[in-house]
């Protein structure tokens, strides 16, 4: 069992930077594949970013290629996006998300366990 929870959301410009964190439980943390998706109102929730067990391998949405960047640090149970030149665009509620299995990362029904999510809203 892993308990995820985001951090770090919160109203941003045009042009700026946030980053958000995931806090996880669990002795095997390590174990996880983890990954970001996005949600606005009434739509689909979408991928973001995603990041193998040991940090070898990344994959970003083509709308966020450049821009964000996750990173993870095993030894303290956290997942981070960094979040730079921020759109009105990206203004969604952030998920984070881990599963057990290696393939497929940019695959909502795949994760395991989701956080709580994380407001992120960007002003024009």
């Amino acid at each position: 069992q892993v308990q995820l929870v985001e951090s770090g959301g919160g109203l941003v410009q045009a042009g700026g930077s946030l980053r958000l964190s995931c806090a996880a439980s669990g002795r095997t943390f390590s174990s996880y594949v983890v990954g970001w998706f996005r949600q606005a109102p009434g739509k689909e929730r979408e991928f973001v970013a995603a990041i193998s067990r040991s940090s070898g391998n990344t994959v970003y949405a083509d709308s966020v290629k450049g821009r964000f960047t996750i990173s993870r640090d095993n030894a303290k149970n956290t997942v981070a996006l960094q979040m730079n030149s921020l759109k009105p665009e990206d203004k969604d509620v952030y998920y984070c998300a881990a599963k057990s299995t290696t393939t497929q990362y940019t695959t909502r029904r795949g994760y395991d366990y989701w956080g709580q999510g994380s407001q992120v809203t960007v002003s024009s």
